[in-house]
């Protein structure tokens, strides 16, 4: 309810619009699954927004504006990285840094402020040792990303890496979730392969997602997933992982056996 009261006066300012939505949206709940994830139910409710507002990306301003943020401090941290004395690691604690950029929940972000914070801050899940030995037996990675902003961050991350990646996007504008236009404006299509995963949810719900990313996902030597939306939709998948985020609701953070605002750097086996 507070993402679609949230999506609504982003998308409009006309109250008995977000009024509508918010009906709908209640009316929703009845018929809606208890064990169906986030991603899942975020798809019904956005596709529900958009087509009541008419307005087929609400938030298309807010990440243009996130996006400009993150390119401005691109530079600085590129600098930051290869200065540090594990360039690899510092690298991922910037791209962990950038899932603080999302509109999906009830609380402000300050992107400086944060990346700061977290460049600092203990993990409360740190597989990096599993991370550094299966990255060098691979040859390939499939990297899926998660929020437009956080695409710079994951820039950062993909140089470091070395090896051929590809970069899974959203196949049409969900919250602030990247697209493959943001992708392209970002620049990450000079350094990895695009593909959109097909998948229309906030997350990456793997029925809904097309017969190509399901290819690249059962066959990549090694998969890296972005921020909360594919943890939700993937940590029970039969299918090893790295997840990067930081736990932002009560339920996730449950789930992993984590604080509220802990970050994670998760190895899951796919032995379900």
């Amino acid at each position: 309810m507070n993402q679609a009261f949230r999506a609504g006066k982003t998308a409009t300012k006309d109250e008995s619009v977000i009024k509508k939505i918010l009906d709908e949206t209640g009316a929703m709940i009845y018929s809606i699954p208890m064990g169906q994830t986030p991603p899942e139910t975020g798809a019904i409710i956005y596709k529900r927004i958009i087509e009541i507002t008419d307005i087929p990306d609400p938030y298309h301003n807010i990440k243009q504006q996130n996006i400009r943020q993150a390119l401005e401090l691109y530079p600085e941290l590129k600098v930051k990285i290869e200065s540090s004395d594990d360039p690899l690691l510092t690298a991922i604690r910037l791209a962990v840094a950038g899932n603080v950029i999302d509109l999906g929940i009830d609380k402000e972000f300050d992107i400086v402020k944060d990346v700061e914070k977290i460049l600092i801050q203990d993990f409360a899940v740190f597989d990096y040792d599993k991370f550094r030995s299966r990255l060098a037996a691979s040859k390939n990675i499939l990297y899926i990303g998660d929020n437009s902003g956080e695409g710079v961050f994951d820039k950062l991350l993909i140089e470091q890496l070395k090896l051929p990646v590809i970069y899974a996007v959203r196949d049409t504008p969900i919250i602030n979730d990247i697209t493959l236009n943001e992708a392209e404006q970002i620049g990450l299509d000079k350094i990895a392969e695009l593909i959109s995963s097909g998948s229309k949810a906030p997350g990456t719900i793997l029925d809904k997602c097309s017969d190509e990313f399901l290819e690249v996902f059962n066959n990549a030597d090694m998969i890296i997933s972005k921020g909360q939306g594919n943890y939700e939709s993937l940590s029970d998948v039969s299918r090893d992982i790295f997840f990067m985020l930081k736990a932002k609701c009560r339920v996730v953070a449950r789930h992993l056996n984590v604080k509220v605002d802990d970050i994670i750097f998760k190895y899951n086996t796919g032995k379900i």
